[in-house]
C-alpha cells in the first residue's frame, strides 16, 4: 500500500518517526513535506499536494499532521474526493474509514505522541469501507453536495 504523509513543523518530528515506523511495516511511504523543521512553514503547502494525491488515487491513503490537526483536516477537505478527519481515538481511526470512507488521518503533533499516533495509523491504514448501501447513499449526498445538491 502506498502512503502519502505530510507535516507543517507542528507535526515534523513525528512525522519522520511514523514514517520510519510504517516503513517496518512494509509501507511505501511517498513524503510530501515539510523535509526541514521550519517553524515559518505554512500547512497547506504540504497537505494540499497530499490531498491531491489520494484524491487522484496517486496514493492509497494519507496521513496529514499539523499542531492540532485542525488545519491539516480543514486544507485536506478543500480537495474534491479527499475525506480527511481529524481522529484522536481508536474507535474514530478505524470506522471513519468503514463507514465514511475516510482517506486521509489527521493528527495533531502537539496533542498525541508517537505511541498514540502509530497506533492510530495501524488502525487506519488497516480498516476497509464497509461498501454498505446506506454508507454509499450518505457519501453520494456529500459528493452532490458539491454541486448544490440541497439548493
Amino acid at each position: 500500500m502506498k502512503i502519502g504523509i505530510a507535516s507543517d513543523h507542528g507535526g515534523f518530528e513525528i512525522k519522520y518517526q511514523l514514517i520510519e515506523r510504517l516503513k517496518k511495516l512494509q509501507y511505501n511511504i511517498i513524503d510530501f513535506g515539510n523535509y526541514v523543521n521550519n517553524p515559518n512553514d505554512d500547512y497547506p503547502d504540504y497537505v494540499l499536494p497530499l490531498a491531491h494525491a489520494v484524491s487522484a488515487g496517486e496514493v492509497d491513503k494519507g496521513i496529514a499532521i499539523c499542531g492540532s490537526g485542525v488545519g491539516a483536516s480543514i486544507a485536506a477537505n478543500k480537495i474534491e474526493g479527499a475525506r480527511a478527519a481529524l481522529v484522536h481515538d481508536h474507535f474514530a481511526a478505524h470506522q471513519g474509514v468503514e463507514d465514511d470512507n475516510m482517506n486521509i488521518l489527521c493528527l495533531g503533533g502537539r496533542i498525541i505522541g508517537i505511541e498514540k499516533a502509530a497506533e492510530l495509523s495501524q488502525t487506519f491504514l488497516n480498516a476497509r469501507f464497509s461498501n454498505a448501501e446506506r454508507h454509499n447513499r450518505r457519501l453520494l449526498k456529500i459528493d452532490q453536495s458539491t454541486n448544490n445538491y440541497f439548493g
